[in-house]
């Protein structure tokens, strides 16, 4: 592939915002703003501290908490220089935090507002941490230090590692790269993309946990853009209608939290006539959803956005004018892929299939993951020796490219936006006194698309009680992977190989439904 034109590191960024906007808000939560130029030197400052805890490039800097200005300001400095930032989810239980930072061997350690408990308890067993820091710590510490003068890190170079659930159980770090989050963005500009262009007064919300790609990434939009970035901690609806009612244009949610929104009591009153952009992910939107929220946000453009944290999230878009009230074939689609990327729909052996087949999605382009860290054959089986990534995901191709998801390829249920991996609930559940066998598949939902389902067969001569079987699963694991529900059977149904069949388990519950994702 060509090198991509234009600007295509953190680095170049930030100090492109900074000579060009010095002025412009950077950064907004609560009552602190920073301006562009206040942030390249901010950024070297952290820059600074790192190198003195004895951070270097290609080392990995932890943070356990909500989403914070800091964080993000961190993370930038970070890709400035080749250091890579792991956000660690906050709704994750401790033991899977400890997984994850042993597995970073990160040298630093930083405890949002609230988690400073919580990150002392698990430091002594992490021998890589030369510290941990408190947020309100790390701020002082970083104001104290004098900035540093930086060696630019490469487009080659780490700046992000996000955790994916794993289908055997234990998370994979996706280790993403400068080229991987700029490398696109010349492309959209040279389509003519209308979103891909900002308006000097155009600010982004950014309430997706920072730990997903639709959190993080959000936010190098943001930085692309020129954009003011509105940090909120966490996703709360009435908080959202607040800060679009302040200026918001622009902002990423899930369809459960969209629904939300546009029901809050507050969304009679707020003024939306500033939004242009309201994107959406990890499901398609219901039409009545849809009709809601035009009648709503009159002003915005609606876009699906499909993509998965190996592709740096974004891939594919079913723009504003593919949304229909009055419904349409395209908007059962994940929409066609944007420019710069390709996809295909391939067969079992990697090979394309006709138009209207249904295959694997697998998909190439600069945004491609550069590895699953410390996992080679993971890596090679998820991204080809060519630059191809398989997704997991089953679909077909019309003929004018338009992606419509049947099934998963992989088990993986997404229950409000939360990816959630059957093995890893199974994992949970199985040592359940009363527990012999376990298999977990997603149901519909109403509310979140999909909810975790556990089928249960008990040991012989025990009775399960539901609930118990489920505070048992949230004790183990982060409460939105916990089933929400257990049928107790006689019998896991098996193939004559002694495999569970979850499809015979999960089929009758999507019964009547054209799709067999929610």
């Amino acid at each position: 592939m060509t090198e991509p034109a234009g600007l295509h590191t953190f680095d170049h960024w930030v100090t492109h915002w900074a000579r060009e906007r010095p002025d412009a808000i950077a950064y907004v939560q609560d009552h602190r703003e920073m301006t562009y130029g206040e942030l390249e030197p901010w950024t070297r400052r952290i820059a600074a501290l790192l190198a003195a805890n004895g951070v270097h490039r290609g080392d990995r800097v932890a943070w356990i908490g909500k989403n914070a200005d800091l964080y993000y300001q961190m993370f930038l400095a970070c890709g400035r220089i080749g250091v890579v930032m792991v956000p660690v989810g906050w709704r994750l239980a401790p033991p899977e935090m400890a997984y994850i930072l042993k597995d970073t061997h990160a040298k630093l350690v930083i405890a949002g507002e609230g988690f400073e408990a919580l990150a002392q308890q698990l430091a002594p067993d992490l021998p890589d941490v030369v510290k941990v820091y408190a947020e309100a710590d790390a701020r002082a510490a970083i104001a104290g230090c004098e900035p540093l003068a930086i060696e630019p890190a490469g487009h080659e170079d780490g700046a992000l590692q996000l955790y994916t659930s794993g289908t055997t159980g234990n998370p994979k770090g996706v280790v993403l790269t400068n080229r991987n989050f700029f490398g696109l963005r010349q492309a959209g500009l040279d389509a003519g993309q209308p979103w891909s262009r900002w308006d000097d007064d155009e600010a982004i919300m950014l309430c997706m946990p920072c730990a997903h790609i639709g959190g993080t990434g959000l936010s190098v939009v943001a930085l692309t853009g020129g954009a003011r970035a509105i940090v909120h901690a966490e996703f709360d609806a009435g908080a959202a209608l607040d800060a679009i009612g302040q200026g918001i244009t622009r902002f990423f949610i899930v369809p459960a939290a969209l629904q939300m929104v546009i029901q809050h009591p507050k969304a009679a009153a707020t003024d939306f006539s500033r939004l242009k952009y309201v994107m959406y992910g990890a499901a398609p939107i219901p039409l009545e959803l849809l009709r809601e929220a035009v009648t709503t946000m009159p002003n915005a453009g609606f876009m699906q956005c499909y993509g998965m944290t190996e592709t740096t999230g974004t891939i594919a878009i079913l723009p504003p004018g593919d949304h229909d009230l009055a419904g349409n074939d395209r908007m059962r689609s994940a929409g066609r892929a944007v420019p710069g990327v390709e996809i295909r729909i391939v067969d079992a052996a990697g090979d394309e299939v006709p138009l209207g087949t249904v295959g694997e999605i697998v998909t190439r382009s600069t945004a491609n993951m550069a590895e699953y860290w410390k996992l080679p054959e993971a890596s090679a089986a998820t991204r080809s020796a060519d630059g191809w990534v398989r997704t997991g995901d089953a679909a077909y191709m019309d003929a004018d490219g338009y992606v419509f998801i049947q099934d998963r390829v992989k088990d993986m249920i997404i229950s409000g936006g939360e990816n959630v991996y059957p093995a890893e609930v199974e994992s949970a559940i199985y040592g359940h006194p009363d527990v012999a066998e376990v298999a977990v598949f997603g149901v519909p939902d109403a509310k979140w698309g999909e909810a975790v389902k556990a089928a249960c067969v008990p040991r012989p001569g025990h009775t399960i009680d539901e609930d118990s079987v489920i505070a048992w699963a949230r004790a183990r694991i982060a409460g939105f992977k916990a089933p929400k529900s257990v049928d107790v059977i006689a019998a896991l149904p098996r193939n004559p190989t002694g495999k569970i069949l979850r499809r015979a388990l999960r089929d009758p519950y999507w019964e009547g439904r054209e799709r067999q994702v929610n």
